[in-house]
């Protein structure tokens, strides 16, 4: 094997982002034939968060490794299983002592490839300098392989550029998440690093970034507080994107974004 193939599905949201896992994962694998496939959960439970039977259904649809971000402790439940679920990640600049993880070691036929999960701070709650996390985890990582691939979860479009920037040469690929809509900027920076600024969302299509749009838009207009409800029917969407990594120099050979709704059929 000289190419490692990797499926990275964007913010599944509730159930219409799982249901849209669950009918095209299969699809999606037998089409592009990844090794790996990694889903971004943090939504995926009611909007927020994420629960052990949620994680379970996804690995067992095809995914190898589920990340997070600021939604993570939502559902209180999570406690009780992160620490036992290696595959399982929530973002690695979360204070020392923190419960779970923030990154996953997934031999593929042989060869290792490390997935890290990051949160920004432009915009979202204070954690740790991520630059710095960075800096540490490829020290350590590098020793074990040179296949890293990053979920930068982060709300600034500036501040995953500048990440990805920041990266470039040293880690596999950078994929941003978080801001629900896929960017048309999928790209391989000068020093070998696939990069997109935000990989999009996978769940309701005719909502705003997945909620009911009237009341996003009551929001807008009134600026009085309202509740913001998922999407629970009509059409659905499903965003990611594939990368294939050389596995020798550990540098990205192809990015392509995915996208599947009413307006982009999937075509097998």
């Amino acid at each position: 094997m000289i190419d490692v193939k990797i499926l990275f599905i964007g913010d599944v949201v509730s159930s219409p982002g799982r249901t849209m896992v669950e009918e095209y994962l299969p699809k999606l694998r037998e089409k592009h034939r990844p090794h790996l496939t990694i889903i971004n959960g943090e939504n995926s439970a009611g909007g927020k968060g994420i629960t052990e039977k949620i994680y379970k259904q996804f690995l067992e649809w095809g995914a190898h490794v589920i990340t997070m971000g600021n939604h993570t402790w939502d559902k209180k439940e999570i406690f009780d299983f992160i620490d036992d679920e290696k595959y399982l990640i929530r973002p690695a600049n979360y204070p020392k002592g923190t419960p779970g993880q923030g990154v996953a070691f997934v031999n593929v036929n042989g060869v290792e490839v490390a997935v890290i999960n990051l949160q920004g701070r432009t915009f979202l709650p204070p954690l740790d300098d991520p630059f710095q996390m960075i800096d540490h985890m490829i020290g350590q990582i590098q020793k074990r392989t040179n296949i890293i691939f990053l979920d930068f979860h982060a709300e600034a479009t500036s501040e995953k550029q500048a990440m990805g920037y920041y990266v470039d040469g040293r880690v596999s690929a950078v994929v941003g998440t978080h801001t629900h809509i896929q960017t048309a900027d999928e790209r391989i920076l000068p020093q070998g690093t696939g990069y997109i600024t935000d990989v999009g969302m996978t769940g309701p299509y005719d909502g705003i970034l997945g909620v009911d749009k009237d009341t996003v838009i009551k929001r807008f207009v009134t600026q009085l507080p309202v509740r913001f409800n998922v999407v629970k029917s009509g059409s659905r969407q499903l965003n990611g994107v594939v990368v294939t990594i050389d596995q020798v120099t550990g540098r990205t050979t192809n990015i392509e974004r995915i996208l599947i709704n009413d307006d982009h059929p999937f075509f097998s």
